[in-house]
C-alpha cells in the first residue's frame, strides 16, 4: 500500500536514527574502533541488514522512504525499482510493494554463467528506475549499479537508501555528476543527536564519535 502520511523531513530523520539505534544496528566505540571494508578505522558501525528482523521498524522505515522518494522526485517518476546485491535487494522489494512498481535486483558483477547478467528480472529500455539500498558512504558502488542499469536502455537518475554517511565531503556532488540524485533518511549527525538525546551511549563515547564525525581524516590519522 502506498504510503499517504507525509512527516516533516527532520522528523523522519530523527524516527530513522532513534529506530537505528533501538534495533543495535548503531555501534559506538571509540576506545577500541571498527575497521571498515576500505581498510580504514573509524569509532562507527552500521548494519542496516538488521532492520529487516524487525517487522514494525523496516515497515515505518520504507513507508519514509517512499514517502522522501515520491516527494523529493515524484509520484510518477519510475517505472523499476533495483536493489543493489545484496543488501538492498530487500528494502528495494518492500519499496517496489508499496509503489505498486516491478522490481528488480542488480548484481556486483556478471554471475559468470548462463546469461551472464548483472540484471536479475524484467528491466526493458526506456525504463525509469529507482535504485535503492541499505546505506552509502561514498558513493562509489552506486555508480557501478547505476551504470549496469543503464546499459540495458533503462535511465536511473535516483537512488534512495536509509542511511548517508553525511561526513565526507563532496559525495551528492560527485553522484550530481553522474546524473544521479541520493535520497535518504538519516546520516550519522541525526544519529549521534538522537543517541545524546537517549543517553545510548556514554558522554565520553559520544564525544570521541563527535570528534571523528568532524574531521574523519584527522581523526583517522592520529589512530593508524
Amino acid at each position: 500500500m502506498i504510503p499517504t502520511s507525509f512527516p516533516p523531513r527532520d522528523e523522519i530523520a530523527r524516527l530513522s536514527a532513534r529506530m537505528l539505534l533501538e534495533v543495535g544496528a548503531v555501534d559506538f566505540n571509540a576506545a577500541e574502533p571498527f575497521t571498515h571494508a576500505s581498510g580504514k578505522k573509524a569509532p562507527t558501525y552500521v548494519d542496516c541488514r538488521r532492520l529487516i528482523s524487525y517487522p514494525r521498524i523496516r515497515s515505518t522505515l520504507m513507508d519514509f522512504l517512499t514517502v522522501t522518494v515520491m516527494r523529493e522526485a515524484g509520484f510518477e517518476a519510475f517505472t523499476n525499482i533495483a536493489g543493489g546485491e545484496t543488501a538492498g535487494i530487500p528494502f528495494a522489494a518492500f519499496v517496489a510493494e508499496r509503489m505498486a512498481l516491478p522490481m528488480t535486483y542488480v548484481r556486483k558483477k556478471p554471475k559468470g554463467y548462463g546469461r551472464n547478467a548483472r540484471i536479475e528480472g524484467r528491466m526493458s529500455e526506456g525504463d525509469r528506475v529507482l535504485l535503492v539500498e541499505d546505506l552509502t558512504t561514498d558513493g562509489g558502488s552506486k555508480v557501478s549499479f547505476v551504470n549496469a542499469i543503464r546499459e540495458t536502455g533503462a535511465t536511473c537518475g535516483h537512488t534512495a537508501v536509509i542511511f548517508f554517511y553525511g561526513i565526507y565531503e563532496g559525495v551528492e556532488e560527485a553522484l550530481a555528476a553522474e546524473g544521479v540524485r541520493l535520497h535518504h533518511l538519516c546520516t550519522w549527525w541525526d544519529v549521534l543527536a538522537e543517541a545524546r538525546a537517549t543517553a545510548a551511549f556514554d558522554g565520553a563515547t559520544l564525544d570521541g564519535v563527535e570528534a571523528f564525525l568532524r574531521d574523519p581524516a584527522g581523526w583517522q590519522a592520529a589512530h593508524a
